[in-house]
């Protein structure tokens, strides 16, 4: 087993790792408005965005994958402006993976959030409004303290998210390595050569990073309540 262990490459988690890590930074930024919109709107369109954003929960990953790899590609109009303005390749390499994983993840930070907002008491708002301060800044220091367990819930539910993505980060970058081969992808390889023991020591670590992230949610959430019970 140390033998095994020495022998594995463990970059693929490390590049899973830092993918998670700034997909998760960039989809806080952006749903975090989003979420607050679509907790708050009223509009007759609502139902149309909240079901464009949760998309990618039912959409098979390759299915996505596929649409983001077109959109990215040279022969499409995103690609040959991001290649030929700013010599940037969007497929096949880290970039085109944080962007394909920003559009597969953002559910997962957006309804933690968008609930959290709901969940709100209106007066709290309300008074807010009240006291002169504008939509940003009610959600910026009013709203935002007030949901910390789905604050937690969105960030590492969609960090865990991101490191156990394959579908689409297969299709989107391939596996190059210490580029594109994340964790889940090295898993699929190891299995393809029949190299059981690799793929069960992966997918255990894998396991294991899982369960620990989904327990520290659950041990947050549960002593947000009793304190927020106890009050």
């Amino acid at each position: 087993m140390i033998e095994i262990l020495k022998a594995l490459e463990f970059e693929p988690f490390l590049l899973s790792f830092k993918l998670a890590g700034i997909t998760t930074l960039i989809l806080f930024v952006i749903s975090m408005p989003l979420g607050w919109w679509l907790s708050q709107t009223k509009s007759k369109f609502k139902p149309f965005f909240e079901a464009l954003t949760a998309l990618p929960i039912v959409l098979p990953p390759s299915v996505l994958g596929f649409y983001i790899l077109w959109a990215l590609s040279f022969n499409s109009p995103i690609g040959q402006f991001f290649e030929e303005m700013f010599g940037i390749k969007l497929v096949f390499n880290f970039t085109g993976l944080v962007v394909a994983s920003c559009f597969y993840s953002l559910p997962f930070m957006v309804q933690p959030l968008q609930s959290g907002f709901e969940s709100i008491n209106k007066n709290m708002l309300e008074a807010s409004y009240i006291a002169g301060k504008g939509k940003i800044e009610t959600m910026s220091k009013v709203a935002l303290p007030n949901i910390k367990p789905a604050l937690m819930t969105a960030i590492i539910v969609t960090f865990a998210h991101t490191v156990g993505e394959f579908g689409v980060v297969l299709m989107v970058g391939g596996s190059i390595p210490g580029e594109t081969k994340v964790a889940s992808v090295a898993i699929y390889e190891f299995v393809e050569i029949m190299d059981y023991k690799a793929a069960h020591i992966y997918s255990a670590i894998m396991v294991i990073i899982s369960f620990l992230v989904l327990l520290s949610v659950y041990i947050f959430n549960h002593r947000q309540t009793k304190k927020f019970g106890n009050m």
